[in-house]
């Protein structure tokens, strides 16, 4: 996983450095890029590769976009049906139909939205699989998951950390917490924290832990004391309550 605040041109290099670490990029036959149709995201490193528009983006837009919940169900449908064609000349004819001379009235300003917003990416909304595009099989080993598992996981580590409740963030330390995010996510924390500190961090933390522990060990009393003192100087929760009758019969029969 890879995250930073960067221009796309830095951040392009960056994602390709990071995948050439761990894969022989000369030997990638496909790639499949899965996005929300940000005009930063096209690959810059292989024009060949193919362009999906993530499924979830999709749902979202229409959801927000469009506030009638029959037209909202019918736009899904044609979209899920992949009759891409009825689905822009439906959305086109509601943006026609709910036209308000209010200014407040936003609908058909939203409608006309989604319909360039899929229009412009109308090339990634069919998925890769239902385009008869066939990629390799997977290595022995090796299991190929669903596109939206990585903006998933953008979702639960950056996006639910970073974005949102009111933080703001100066490019500087947004790179710096989203660099300790993925790295943690990669499992690479430790291993960064010791490079960058010559492993002093986790030395004066074992030291803390070692000195602390040893302080626990102390007694908490001089001499012989009472195990059973502090239990009697603290006052006996309901004792003050009101008692009913079989209360305090049971009460005198235990404490004779």
């Amino acid at each position: 996983m890879l995250a930073g605040m960067e221009k796309s041109t830095e951040f392009h290099e960056k994602r390709e450095a990071c995948i050439r670490k761990k894969y022989n990029a000369d030997e990638i036959g496909q790639r499949i890029l899965n996005g929300d149709g940000g005009s930063w995201i096209k690959e810059p490193y292989d024009p060949e590769t193919i362009f999906q528009l993530d499924r979830y983006h999709i749902c979202q837009e229409i959801l927000r976009k469009i506030s009638d919940k029959e037209a909202q169900t019918e736009v899904r449908w044609l979209f899920e049906e992949e009759k891409t064609e009825e689905m822009f000349a439906y959305i086109e004819t509601y943006a026609v139909r709910v036209e308000s001379p209010e200014k407040k009235d936003k609908r058909s300003q939203k409608a006309r939205e989604l319909y360039q917003y899929l229009y412009h990416n109308r090339e990634g909304l069919v998925p890769y699989q239902k385009r008869g595009i066939q990629i390799p099989e997977p290595p022995e080993g090796m299991v190929y998951k669903g596109m939206g598992i990585q903006e998933s996981q953008n979702c639960t580590v950056i996006t639910l950390r970073m974005k949102h409740r009111r933080m703001r963030w100066s490019e500087r330390e947004a790179n710096h917490l989203a660099k300790a995010l993925y790295r943690k996510e990669n499992r690479e924390l430790v291993e960064t924290i010791e490079r960058y500190t010559d492993g002093l961090v986790f030395t004066l933390q074992m030291k803390e832990i070692i000195e602390t522990l040893s302080a626990a060990k102390a007694p908490k009393k001089e001499g012989k004391g009472s195990t059973y003192m502090e239990l009697i100087k603290h006052h006996m929760p309901i004792i003050d309550a009101m008692q009913t009758v079989s209360r305090k019969a049971f009460k005198r029969a235990f404490s004779q």
